[in-house]
């Protein structure tokens, strides 16, 4: 809605930049899927997974109240499942791009010093030259 909002006009409007910046979608009250990383992923991953176990258990025994609870079931699982596996996931990029960024540090602060590593004079030129 705000992209079609912002287009409307040409120039600033503060009401309409309000509106925008708060616009998001609240599960339960409590979690804003907009903004908290892999929510968006991990719902629709457990609206696809309750479909599918409610449908099929449906199929394998035509018990409609059973397999409404199995559907429950399959959307908390598959949720919690593809939430903890994306958090996982960014965890293990977050402490990479830690890494990377200090060795990059490292680099720019050591490079052309005595404590470069990449400036080691080679054990070969040495044992050469005798």
């Amino acid at each position: 809605m705000c992209s079609s909002l912002w287009g409307l006009h040409h120039g600033f409007n503060p009401v309409l930049s309000r509106l925008c910046v708060f616009q998001g979608f609240k599960l339960l009250g409590i979690l804003d899927v907009q903004r908290t990383p892999c929510a968006r992923d991990a719902i629709l991953h457990g609206a696809g997974g309750s479909v599918a176990a409610g449908m099929l258990y449906f199929l394998a025994t035509s018990r409609v109240r059973r397999s409404f609870d199995v559907g429950l079931a399959g959307f908390i699982l598959t949720t919690l499942g593809s939430w903890f596996y994306c958090r996982i996931n960014n965890a293990k990029l977050r402490v990479q791009q830690r890494v990377i960024q200090e060795g990059i540090r490292n680099k720019v602060i050591y490079e052309g010093t005595v404590l470069d590593p990449s400036n080691k004079p080679k054990a070969d030129a040495r044992s050469g030259s005798s």
